[in-house]
């Protein structure tokens, strides 16, 4: 068996320590069984209706879908074993095995929330309270699965006008913001702008100023359950969003952050004294 530990000195997302430093060492994972248990098991799921028009912009910006982009940054990082799923396969690739395989779930959507089927949103939420981390990308702010977890209609402003973001850092001790300076910027993007209408975050992490004067929380954490959530704004389709290094280093973050963690067992119900009574 190919043990990363002893072929390479590195230190890795430990799902019962934490997050360790790492270094960049890209291997081509096997099985789930053949290799360490300490491999974070992404997933990528994409709704992949944009790209897939020959004549639009999103198929000249990202010709084999962002779910593709996404998961070749993250297949280079030594602790993840990345695979993606899309809304036109069965089930929307999230089948029962995918879904309670998948450590952290990364989620993108637009235009075609409605034909998630409502017993796939099941499927998820339900794992998410399980432990299943879940990272939400820009217009999946309006997923099915988002709004359920908020609890909130999850609307906005937005303008797409190509305008200057920057997304500044205000919990510089968060794990998502290591390795930055003070903020991230990208030159073109779509404005998304308050008031948001989600819960308040557990943690804001990124607060987003654009070039036509709005205001956004950008980089939002929250907990249900045993699970973690994150929403990351940045990532319109007719930008090159998700080649930027920043960008995919806080989602890189993100998905380590969200791993889960094997913690005690909840137990519920009725139930005797531990010490006596009386």
């Amino acid at each position: 068996m190919f043990n990363i530990k002893k072929e390479m000195d590195i230190r890795i997302c430990n799902k019962t320590s934490g997050c360790l430093p790492n270094v960049g060492y890209n291997n081509k994972y096997q099985s789930r069984e053949d290799i360490m248990s300490d491999i974070i098991q992404v997933t990528v799921w994409n709704e992949f209706r944009h790209e897939r028009d020959p004549n639009g912009e999103p198929a000249k910006v990202y010709p084999k879908g962002m779910h593709a982009v996404i998961a070749e940054y993250l297949s280079k990082q030594p602790d993840m074993k990345v695979r993606t799923a899309v809304l036109d396969d069965p089930e929307h690739g999230l089948i029962e095995d995918v879904v309670n395989s998948t450590d952290v779930l990364i989620w993108w959507g637009h235009i075609a929330h409605h034909e998630v089927k409502d017993e796939i949103v099941d499927r998820v939420h339900n794992r998410v309270l399980g432990g299943m981390g879940l990272i939400v990308l820009h217009s999946g702010h309006f997923s099915k699965i988002f709004r359920r977890l908020m609890g909130t209609t999850c609307n906005l402003k937005w303008r797409e006008a190509a305008e200057k973001e920057r997304l500044w850092i205000v919990d510089p001790a968060h794990p998502i913001t290591q390795g930055f300076g003070e903020y991230i910027e990208l030159p073109n993007t779509e404005m998304y702008g308050e008031h948001f209408d989600i819960p308040q975050p557990d943690d804001l992490v990124f607060i987003s100023w654009f070039q036509g004067g709005e205001v956004f929380r950008s980089g939002c954490c929250w907990h249900r359950g045993k699970g973690k959530i994150f929403y990351f704004r940045p990532g319109h389709e007719t930008y090159p969003i998700y080649y930027d290094e920043n960008v995919m280093k806080v989602i890189t973050n993100a998905v380590r952050w969200a791993v889960p963690v094997e913690n005690a067992v909840k137990e519920f119900g009725n139930r005797a004294p531990l010490e006596k009574l009386g």
